[in-house]
C-alpha cells in the first residue's frame, strides 16, 4: 500500500503501470485532496475534473489491453498557468487575459501528455508572473500549506502550495528570478531551474499580437515534484528542441556522471555582507561544510564583495514594473487583443 497523495511521481508512475493502482483511484484520490485543502490554500483555481477523469480513465483501459502511453501513464499532474492549455484557460492572473483559451497545447503540455501525464488543472500565479509571492486580481491569493497567514512565494506559488499540499505530483514552473526556487524553499519542496536554452518557451505566456517573445535572457521552465529523481524525470521529458523555440541548441539530454566528494572543490559562505541571515541557517550552513568536509572533498569558505542587495532587489522590481507596464492596455481601452478569438 503507498500514499497516493504524497507519494512521488516516479513512485505512482511505477504503481499504475504495474497496476497495484489505477489511474482512476490516483486522480479521485488527488481530487478530494483538491476539494479537502483548495477552499482554504487557493493553490489550483482552473480545473476540469469530468475531463481529468476520463483520460485517467481512458488509461486504465489502455494498460488493460496492454497499452503503456509512457513513463507518466496515468500520473496526475498540474501547470503553473502561464503554459498554454487547449480548451483551458491560460491567464497569468491578468484581467485582459481572464477568458483566454488557447487552441493549442504548448510544447511542455504537449509533451507531458504525450508521456501519459493527465493534466487536472492549472495552478495560481502572480500578476504575470511578477512577484515574489502570489497573488492576483483574477484568482486572488494564494496561501501556504505550513500556514495559511504565510505566503508560499511566487511566481510558482500555486505550483508549491498544490504539491506540499498533496494536489498534484508534479507541476511545471517558470524561473527567471528564483520563481521556482523561492516557493519550493517556502514549500518544503524541490524544484529545478535548468539551465538556459534547454527547454522550449514554445507556448509559454499569452503572446498578445502575435508579436515577438518580450524576455529571452534568464527565463527558463522547469519541473517541481517532491522528490529529486521527480525533476530528473520529468526534464528528461520536457527537454530539447521542438523546431519550434529556435535558440534551443540540439544537445543530448544525457545523464550526468556520478562525482566522488573527494574530487570536489566546494565553496561556502554562511552569510552574505550587508544582508541578515538567521542563525539557525548560518549553523545549518556550517554543519553542512564540516560534513563535506570530512567526506572527502576540499572545502573553503569564501569571501564576497560588498553589495547592497537590497538596492540590487530594488532595481529587480523597478525592471518588473516597467515589464508589467509594457503590457497594460492603452487608456480607453479594457482588453489587450489576443492572438485568437476567446473561447
Amino acid at each position: 500500500m503507498i500514499d497516493i497523495v504524497f507519494s512521488s511521481t516516479t513512485q505512482l508512475a511505477t504503481a499504475i503501470r504495474t497496476r497495484h493502482i489505477s489511474a482512476s483511484e490516483t486522480m479521485q484520490a488527488h481530487l478530494a485532496q483538491f476539494d479537502k485543502h483548495n477552499p482554504a490554500l487557493n493553490a489550483i483555481h482552473i480545473i476540469d475534473a469530468e475531463k481529468a477523469m476520463e483520460r485517467a480513465q481512458a488509461a486504465d483501459d489502455a494498460l488493460a489491453r496492454g497499452e503503456v502511453w509512457g513513463p507518466l501513464h496515468g500520473v496526475p499532474f498540474t501547470l503553473k498557468d502561464a503554459h498554454s492549455t487547449a480548451g483551458i484557460r491560460t491567464t497569468v492572473g491578468f484581467p485582459p487575459f481572464a477568458d483566454y483559451v488557447p487552441t493549442e497545447d504548448s510544447t511542455v503540455t504537449a509533451r507531458l501528455k504525450r508521456a501519459g501525464g493527465v493534466l487536472i488543472g492549472k495552478s495560481n500565479v502572480p500578476l504575470l508572473l511578477a512577484d515574489f509571492q502570489t497573488n492576483n486580481p483574477v484568482f486572488g491569493r494564494t496561501n501556504n500549506p505550513w500556514n495559511v497567514d504565510r505566503t508560499p512565494g511566487g511566481s510558482s506559488g500555486g505550483a508549491a502550495a498544490a504539491l506540499a499540499s498533496g494536489m498534484t505530483p508534479f507541476d511545471i514552473g517558470t524561473d527567471l528570478s528564483s520563481s521556482i526556487r523561492i516557493p519550493a524553499h517556502f514549500c518544503g519542496v524541490f524544484g529545478l531551474k535548468p539551465t538556459e536554452r534547454r527547454v522550449p518557451l514554445t507556448g509559454l505566456f499569452p503572446n498578445p499580437h502575435g508579436t515577438p517573445r518580450g524576455i529571452r535572457i534568464m527565463s527558463c521552465i522547469g519541473p517541481m515534484a517532491r522528490a529529486a529523481e521527480d525533476l530528473a524525470l520529468i526534464y528528461s521529458i520536457i527537454a530539447g528542441p521542438d523546431g519550434q523555440d529556435t535558440e534551443v541548441q540540439p544537445v543530448p539530454i544525457e545523464d550526468l556522471p556520478g562525482l566522488e566528494l573527494r574530487q570536489l572543490r566546494i565553496a561556502f559562505v554562511p552569510t552574505f555582507p550587508g544582508f541578515p541571515v538567521a542563525a539557525k541557517i548560518r549553523d545549518a550552513i556550517k554543519e553542512l561544510a564540516e560534513q563535506l568536509e570530512a567526506a572527502g572533498a576540499i572545502v573553503e569558505e569564501a569571501t564576497l564583495p560588498e553589495l547592497n542587495y537590497y538596492q540590487e532587489l530594488a532595481g529587480c522590481g523597478q525592471l518588473i514594473g516597467m515589464m508589467i507596464g509594457a503590457f497594460q492596455p492603452d487608456e480607453g481601452e479594457r482588453r489587450v487583443p489576443l492572438p485568437v478569438p476567446q473561447a
